[in-house]
């Protein structure tokens, strides 16, 4: 028998599907990001600035991150730790907005890059 589904719980739901966590463009050392916690972070659909956000927005700074999941992991190098989406999603926009096939959204972060992906059926 399972318990009530959580919110959270049911967003999960949504992240899972392949392709669904596209990264790079390219890793960048440590050396070259000047100060995590002050990141610049861009999302645009069609050109369009959905989200911009910057890491000193985080409940938890960079480090504290790290701190906490090593009590229960042990990090290797290449190593991701995701921390959600910033404010601006889609579907907390009235109206709702859902990306369709031939859409293309980039997402930039300050001193790491620029992906861009096409949204395919």
């Amino acid at each position: 028998m399972m318990g009530p589904i959580h919110a959270w719980e049911h967003n999960l739901l949504g992240k899972m599907f392949p392709t669904f966590c596209p990264m790079g463009p390219a890793l960048v050392t440590r050396d070259e990001v000047p100060d995590p916690n002050h990141l610049r972070l861009t999302t645009r659909l069609n050109g369009k600035t959905m989200q911009s956000a910057n890491t000193d927005d985080l409940v938890f700074n960079v480090a504290q991150l790290i701190e906490y999941y090593s009590q229960f992991y042990r990090f290797l190098p290449g190593d991701v730790i995701t921390t959600g989406s910033p404010s601006g999603v889609g579907y907390g926009r009235s109206p709702k907005v859902f990306m369709r096939a031939g859409d293309v959204i980039e997402v930039e972060v300050e001193h790491v890059g620029l992906l861009r992906n096409p949204v395919v059926s």
